[in-house]
């Protein structure tokens, strides 16, 4: 398949080139960037210089129609509302990688993220691309829309226990750490390395732009799940998000109950990884791979149900998913081009 990648200077960009270089079914055939068209790609990223040639192309959907047949989109939010619909209309596959396509009420979208939602026609064509929980509509899909990084944390996380309404729907709490690069590669304030280094930080409370994309995502599992508690914190490190999630069983329940439906949950799904009773996983155990790792706990004398999950942000938050996603478009074993293990330490 021949791709093409607009927002190529970003991190999820660079992120996709790393990963495609690896993809055997797959040709980088055009990068594209609105602000720095024209330049040698490894201006922005000297280490591809041995992988990527290209200079960075204006973004015209009718040509790019011409050259490719799939286009990632990894670009800030607001502008593939905008994209999306035209490279949709040339007839090309899209997988979205902002939150432009995430969030089914437009009027949510634009509460949360403070800019105008893309067309209804567009949005409602869009397939949330969970490829754990969301294969069958996957494979049909002409447009995905990527899931975000902390809501792939906490999703996965939550999944089994929600599905099966094990949990008191109005209990969750979600508290998650993230790595610096989640912030993206232009320079702000609050990851300025003077202002992050040797700190600890919590960031948009009670408004981050993540949290009508669980709430989505749960209710459409169970409908009586309730609004979450969703805090995120800033690290000093570079990748990786852990999301440890509170919620209270409805019933009492052993930590033998709760780990036996985690693994028959995740039997066949092969990018989660659930501990074994008593280990719990770390951000640097799926550095640059595209697992995610669940850790389990239970108390006995609250009734709650602890579970930890980690991701990188970079890969299984977004790049190594949105492959996942291509794979399953193309009828390819969903592994392909992803199945390496993560850096260590």
């Amino acid at each position: 398949m021949r791709i093409a990648i607009v927002g190529a200077t970003g991190y999820g960009g660079a992120e996709l080139i790393r990963l495609l270089n690896h993809h055997p079914e797959v040709e980088i055939v055009s990068l594209h960037s609105s602000s720095q068209q024209g330049t040698p790609y490894t201006e922005s990223y000297p280490h591809l210089q041995e992988i990527i040639y290209n200079k960075l192309e204006e973004i015209n959907p009718e040509e790019m129609a011409k050259n490719v047949d799939l286009v990632f989109l990894a670009t800030p939010s607001g502008i593939s509302s905008k994209l999306s619909p035209e490279l949709v209309a040339q007839g090309l596959k899209v997988i979205d990688l902002s939150g432009d396509l995430r969030i089914k009420k437009l009027e949510d979208y634009e509460f949360w993220y403070k800019k105008c939602a893309a067309p209804k026609e567009t949005i409602d064509a869009a397939v949330y691309g969970l490829p754990e929980w969301n294969k069958a509509e996957i494979k049909k899909a002409t447009l995905i829309a990527n899931p975000g990084c902390y809501p792939t944390s906490v999703e996965l996380g939550l999944a089994p226990l929600v599905q099966k309404e094990l949990i008191v729907e109005d209990s969750i709490i979600v508290d998650a750490k993230s790595a610096v690069s989640g912030a993206g590669r232009s320079l702000s304030a609050i990851s300025h390395y003077t202002e992050m280094n040797d700190n600890f930080k919590i960031y948009k409370v009670n408004q981050h732009q993540h949290i009508p994309e669980i709430e989505q995502t749960l209710k459409g599992w169970n409908g009586n799940i309730g609004p979450i508690t969703f805090s995120t914190h800033l690290v000093p490190m570079t990748r990786g998000i852990m999301s440890t999630i509170y919620v209270k069983a409805k019933n009492k329940m052993t930590i033998d109950q709760l780990h036996e439906l985690y693994n028959e949950a995740y039997e066949n799904k092969p990018f989660v990884r659930v501990r074994p009773k008593g280990v719990f996983p770390s951000t640097k155990e799926v550095y640059g791979s595209n697992y995610c790792d669940i850790g389990l706990a239970y108390d006995e004398r609250t009734g709650r149900i602890m579970i930890v999950s980690v991701i990188d942000n970079l890969v299984k938050g977004a790049a190594g998913q949105a492959i996942q996603n291509l794979n399953i478009m193309m009828g390819l074993d969903e592994k392909t081009g992803l199945n390496f293990v993560p850096v260590y330490p």
